[in-house]
C-alpha cells in the first residue's frame, strides 16, 4: 500500500541537519509570513477589535494569521526548529516593519513558534499529513491564547478567558493549519519546492505511484 500524501514513512529517519537552501526557502516564507503579521496588525485586528468590543474573546478568531508561518514552515522544511525559525523571523519582519505591539511580537513569536514545532516533534518530524497540520496550527493557537491572557488580557474574567483560548485554537486550526497546508500543497505542485523536503517527499510518493 502506498505512503499517504505529506508522510514519511515512519521507517525513515528525517535529515535533521539544515542545507543552505533550507534557509533560504524558510527564511523566505518567513518574511512574506511577517509582511501578513504586519498587515494582521495594522488592518485586521483594528476592525475586529472594534467590532468585537462588545465581546472581547471573539477577537482569538483572526489569532491564526499570526500562526501560519510555523505551520508552514514545518510542513514545508520538515526538519527540527523548522516551525520555530520561520514563526521568529516572521514576528522579527512584522516589528521591524512597525506594529503596536512593538517588539513584544518577538515574545509572541517564540511561544506560538514553540506551539506549532511541539507537534512536529511529538511526531518525530515523520508526518505531514494534514491532520498534522490542524493539530499544530491549533497547539500554535493554545500556546498563543495562553501567552496573551498573560500579557494583555489578565483583567479578564474567567469565562472570557476560556472561551478566547477556545476561539483562538479554532483559529489556529482553521487558518494557520488548514491554509498552511493548502499553500504546502500549492507550492509543492509548482515545482517551487523541489529542493526542499517537501518537493522530494512529493516526488519520492510519485516514483512510487
Amino acid at each position: 500500500m502506498n505512503a499517504s500524501p505529506n508522510t514519511v514513512p515512519s521507517k525513515a529517519a528525517p535529515r535533521a541537519a539544515w542545507r543552505v537552501i533550507d534557509i533560504v526557502i524558510a527564511s523566505v516564507l518567513a518574511v512574506v509570513c511577517g509582511v501578513i503579521f504586519w498587515i494582521w496588525s495594522n488592518a485586521v485586528s483594528p476592525v475586529v477589535g472594534t467590532a468585537t468590543a462588545g465581546f472581547p474573546p471573539l477577537s482569538g478568531l483572526i489569532g491564526g494569521g499570526w500562526l501560519i508561518a510555523g505551520v508552514l514552515g514545518g510542513l514545508v522544511i520538515r526538519k527540527p526548529g523548522a516551525a520555530l525559525y520561520c514563526e521568529l523571523v516572521g514576528a522579527l519582519v512584522e516589528a521591524l516593519l512597525g506594529t503596536h505591539y512593538s517588539f513584544a511580537v518577538l515574545i509572541s513569536g517564540l511561544v506560538q513558534g514553540l506551539g506549532a514545532e511541539v507537534v512536529f516533534a511529538a511526531l518525530r518530524y515523520r508526518r505531514f499529513g494534514w491532520p498534522v497540520a490542524l493539530a499544530s496550527g491549533a497547539v500554535s493557537g493554545l500556546f498563543m491564547s495562553i501567552s496573551e491572557i498573560a500579557m494583555y488580557y489578565a483583567f479578564w474574567q474567567t469565562q472570557y478567558k476560556i472561551m478566547y483560548v477556545i476561539f483562538a485554537v479554532i483559529s489556529g486550526l482553521v487558518i494557520a493549519g488548514f491554509l498552511a497546508w493548502v499553500l504546502t500543497r500549492a507550492l509543492v505542485s509548482t515545482g517551487v519546492l523541489s529542493s526542499v523536503a517537501a518537493g522530494r517527499d512529493a516526488r519520492s510518493r510519485r516514483a512510487r505511484a
